[in-house]
């Protein structure tokens, strides 16, 4: 008989009593790739979440049903879809239809012998219309004569109306600054000169309705405390542009204007 076969020494680094086998390393080399693959065995749960790669088809019925219950967007009729403008687009609002656009006023024509009345200086005359040259240049003027003033005043004629030169107040205008005499005196109480400067504006305006408010508001009657001087200066200055354009249309002198102007300031 052969003799039992002798057993190999352990490796050194080996456990005592293990056979060594295809898997053992020496001490200090790497693992082997299985390790790494069984370590990404053991923790799945880092990848849980991530969808594998490969998924199974579903049913064939599963994608048809999916689509069929969302609503489909309804569609647009090429007749009742807006089209977009053609051409520029016009931001300007439209303007009422039944409002008619403002016709430009007709200019007051002025002859020779009318009565006018200029803001800032009364009644006048007008004495003509002349033409006048300035450099190179031909104007027509209106020709305003104030004997009280014995001043004469040129107006251009393109300037007639924006400078306030008119004619004599209507009937009716005249009735209403009469009908203002009679009324209630109104005074502000506030500082004088600011007042006085309503008072000169009115007066300056040429509207005998707002003169008549001047003449009302610093009238004094009998037994009323006396007028300073500023107030009695513009008093009569307003007085006597009310008188004169009253005695123009009542073709009477002033003094019977004012006597009129008075009698309807104690009716008042």
């Amino acid at each position: 008989m052969k003799p039992p076969a002798r057993a190999k020494p352990p490796a050194p680094g080996a456990e005592p009593g293990r056979q060594p086998g295809p898997e053992a390393r020496p001490a200090g080399t790497k693992a082997a790739p299985r390790a790494v693959a069984a370590s990404v065995a053991k923790s799945p749960a880092k990848h849980a979440d991530k969808p594998e790669a490969e998924v199974s088809d579903p049913a064939p019925g599963g994608m048809a049903e999916a689509q069929s219950a969302a609503p489909a967007p309804p569609a647009l009729d090429a007749a009742s879809s807006p089209s977009p403008p053609s051409g520029p687009v016009s931001m300007r609002r439209d303007t009422h239809p039944s409002i008619p656009p403002r016709q430009p006023s007709k200019p007051v024509e002025f002859k020779a012998g009318d009565h006018v009345v200029y803001p800032t200086h009364g009644v006048g005359t007008v004495q003509g219309i002349e033409t006048m040259s300035a450099a190179g240049l031909s104007l027509q003027v209106i020709v305003v004569t104030f004997d009280e003033n014995r001043m004469t005043l040129r107006v251009p004629v393109n300037k007639a109306a924006s400078s306030g030169l008119r004619k004599l107040a209507a009937p009716d205008s005249m009735k209403e600054a009469l009908d203002t005499l009679k009324g209630r005196a109104r005074i502000k109480r506030t500082m004088w000169s600011r007042r006085a400067q309503e008072y000169e504006a009115k007066i300056n305006s040429g509207d005998p309705v707002a003169i008549a408010e001047v003449v009302r508001d610093l009238h004094r009657n009998a037994g009323q405390p006396d007028q300073s001087f500023s107030e009695r200066q513009i008093y009569e200055q307003a007085m006597d542009r009310l008188a004169a354009e009253l005695a123009a249309i009542d073709r009477t002198d002033k003094a019977a204007a004012t006597t009129k102007l008075l009698d309807h300031l104690k009716a008042g």
